[in-house]
């Protein structure tokens, strides 16, 4: 019988971290680095502690709604186009090569033309996001629906299934893992899209913070957006991944 993989022990997680934080916190010390070049946690973490509600918990919503809808909507594309491939085969040249394309678009370039185009809201952070979201999981999905077992697919055949059953029944559910695997992958993505767009100009959210720190040289103010990402990022990865054990049980592998 297969069982889902164990859960990740949080308290050797959290062990690591502080670990690593105690490093950082030790050489920045014994270095005297000075805070405008590489500031120490404990200075961040105070940043933090004494800015969240008036500066970082907007933008870190802003930030998050961003990248949210630019997940959704690059996701979306993607599972239509990869359907869209798998039931007419022939479409395959025409929308990889878009896809290609659209992946070696440099983003840093195209978001101050969509900050032209779309304003200084949330509509041209999230299109970036989906850019960012829509090749890897495209490509994820599509192998996903071909990667059957041939003898499964004989066998639908054989009861003389339609393409569209084909999917539903067999392609579908098997692309499943595949889907959150993406998923894994592409959410840390969409929230960088995001910040990415609001270094081209935005009216908020957390690139906005970073852009503002960095003209600045107000280090401690711009690792504590960068610590926030983090911890967005690995909430996201840890949410996800939470699902995937519940919706796709069965493709667990069993440990013994």
């Amino acid at each position: 019988m297969m069982r889902s993989q164990p859960a990740i022990n949080p308290w050797l997680t959290a062990l690591i971290f502080a670990a690593a934080l105690l490093g950082w916190e030790i050489g920045v010390r014994w270095a005297r680095v000075p805070t405008y070049l590489l500031p120490a946690p404990s200075v961040v973490l105070h940043t933090l502690s004494t800015r969240f509600l008036s500066d970082y918990l907007l933008a870190t919503l802003i930030t998050l709604g961003e990248a949210l809808g630019g997940l959704v909507l690059g996701s979306a594309f993607a599972v239509l186009l990869a359907l869209c491939i798998t039931l007419y085969p022939r479409l395959e040249g025409g929308v990889m090569s878009m896809a290609i394309l659209i992946k070696s678009m440099p983003l840093a370039a195209i978001a101050p033309l969509l900050t032209i185009w779309l304003g200084f809201g949330w509509q041209p952070k999230a299109v970036i996001a989906a850019l960012l979201v829509f090749f890897p999981m495209l490509v994820n999905l599509v192998v996903g629906l071909r990667a059957l077992d041939p003898a499964k697919l004989e066998h639908m055949r054989a009861w003389h299934a339609s393409r569209w059953q084909e999917l539903r029944y067999l392609r579908v559910p098997h692309s499943a893992p595949y889907f959150f695997a993406a998923l894994k992958v592409t959410a840390p993505l969409a929230l960088i899209g995001a910040v990415v767009a609001e270094w081209a100009g935005a009216s908020g959210g957390l690139g906005r913070i970073m852009w503002l720190a960095y003209t600045n040289l107000n280090l401690p103010v711009m690792f504590g957006a960068i610590f926030i990402l983090s911890a967005l990022g690995v909430a996201l990865y840890g949410l996800i991944a939470g699902v995937e054990r519940r919706v796709v049980f069965w493709a667990q592998p069993d440990l013994g």
